[in-house]
């Protein structure tokens, strides 16, 4: 995150001003975020189904999981893996899942606002492509 508020001064500096998402866009589009663990998934899992599970390995709670739901609905997750249980640390784990989810972020929201400009810049919007009838204002029925 702190590369991405960098770059958006280097983008300020610089002068553009052109329709772009900027970090703070990606704040705000972010409604809630949630962590947990593989440990905590198969815990969760096995209280809500009554699975059994023989024993739960200690890999599971090196890998931790950021889900973001966003202002639509929709979720993206980032997973943050560690090699070594003694380099494990709960918040730098949860710091990196979510800045891996963040970075999934970025395409989704860059793809919906050139939609928007694309739909802009044409006499019919988006997914109301011409029916080739010869009767709309498109370059073929022209």
């Amino acid at each position: 995150m702190n590369n991405d508020r960098t770059i958006e001064q280097e983008i300020q500096a610089k002068g553009k001003t052109a329709p772009r998402i900027t970090p703070a866009d990606i704040e705000a589009n972010i409604t809630s975020e949630h962590y947990f663990t593989a440990a905590d998934g198969v815990t969760g899992a096995v209280a809500v189904h009554g699975i059994a599970v023989l024993q739960s390995s200690q890999s599971l709670s090196l890998l931790t999981f950021c889900v973001l739901v966003l202002r639509n609905g929709f979720t993206v997750t980032g997973e943050s893996a560690c090699a070594s249980p003694e380099n494990f640390d709960a918040e730098i784990g949860r710091k990196i899942a979510r800045q891996n989810a963040v970075a999934k972020v970025w395409p989704l929201m860059g793809y919906e606002l050139r939609s928007k400009l694309a739909t802009a810049d044409n006499d019919f919007p988006l997914g109301k492509a011409c029916d080739m009838s010869g009767e709309g204002t498109c370059e073929a029925c022209q």
